[in-house]
């Protein structure tokens, strides 16, 4: 049959049957918060990239928190700015870090908060490399023993999941064996598996103070034209012992979130990145488009793709106006 037999608007009639027939849901549970903790006391700096993104110290870190914990959000993903830098990038790997702090003030304050811990070390570098360099070459296998050193002073923290997004060539099997060999098999590995080298990712570099000083990250980082490396990354990773892998930025890259679904069966995280997010705060503040309904779309057509989790920026926002209906 055909139309005028088959009419598919029947079935878009009234919102009560547009609801009991919508096929993607999008709930506070696929969530994760990012959040930038810093050091001092009563710090609550905005990045003036991103509108409604702040860097806290750890006493206002915990007011978010619970401020997001009470609408329902049950994991964060916490980023550090570190007193000090180095071309070692000692801070990344310190027992008393500002991530290792805060990771301890969580872990008591909130128990059940699941926190993850991103594991680079671009942000305590002084070069802001992901890796170490010699001769203005960023070393893979130099940089394993730090990124596994760091996951693991995060896992003695408490962090219930650790997530290397430096792109370095076997750093996740590096990490599960530091993490194993050290009494914590529990503790997960959450990999960027496919990270593309992206322009989305400008505001991120503010807020996190991590921009290169010289050069770029296209050795590393992932050429945004590849599709099928992606998945060669992703297998590459769970192999290694990754339990959970991610696609980012998620928007401009919703075929690799599909491709990726469709391969592999453990959990696929999408991350809505500081470009994504900034662009619709533009828009809307200058009245060109519907902030929630744009967001809302969004989010929902990365969990459509196949993402199971979702980090993004408007967890909060995203979160009330779920509660709201």
């Amino acid at each position: 049959m055909n139309f005028p037999q088959v009419r598919l608007r029947r079935l878009r009639s009234s919102s009560a049957l547009r609801e009991l027939l919508q096929e993607t849901r999008l709930t506070t549970n696929d969530l994760i918060y990012p959040l930038f903790v810093q050091p001092g006391t009563g710090r609550k700096d905005p990045v003036s990239s991103m509108p409604g993104v702040f860097r806290y110290s750890q006493d206002l870190l915990i007011k978010e928190v619970e401020e997001a914990h009470e609408l329902g959000i049950r994991a964060v993903l916490l980023f550090g700015i570190p007193e000090a830098k180095d071309e070692a990038a000692t801070s990344a790997y310190d027992d008393n870090g500002i991530v290792q702090q805060a990771v301890r003030l969580l872990k008591k304050t909130f128990p059940e908060l699941i926190v993850i811990t991103d594991v680079c070390l671009c942000e305590y570098m002084s070069h802001g490399h992901c890796g170490v360099v010699r001769d203005g070459v960023i070393e893979n296998d130099g940089t394993l023993p730090l990124l596994a050193q760091t996951a693991l002073s995060h896992a003695r923290a408490g962090a219930d999941i650790v997530a290397p997004s430096d792109m370095m060539d076997g750093r996740v099997r590096a990490i599960r064996e530091k993490l194993d060999y050290n009494g914590y098999p529990h503790v997960a590995i959450l990999s960027y598996a496919a990270k593309f080298a992206s322009a989305f990712y400008g505001p991120f570099r503010e807020a996190a103070d991590s921009a290169p000083a010289f050069g770029d990250r296209r050795t590393y980082q992932m050429n945004p034209a590849n599709g099928r490396e992606a998945l060669r990354e992703v297998l590459q990773d769970i192999a290694e012992g990754a339990d959970m892998v991610m696609v980012k930025p998620a928007l401009a890259y919703l075929d690799v979130i599909r491709a990726v679904r469709e391969k592999v069966l453990c959990p696929l995280v999408a991350y809505n990145v500081s470009g994504e997010y900034s662009m619709i705060k533009a828009a809307a503040a200058r009245g060109w488009i519907d902030e929630r309904q744009v967001v809302m779309e969004s989010l929902t057509g990365m969990k459509r793709a196949g993402a199971d989790l979702i980090i993004t920026y408007y967890a909060k926002d995203v979160a009330s106006w779920l509660r709201e209906g």
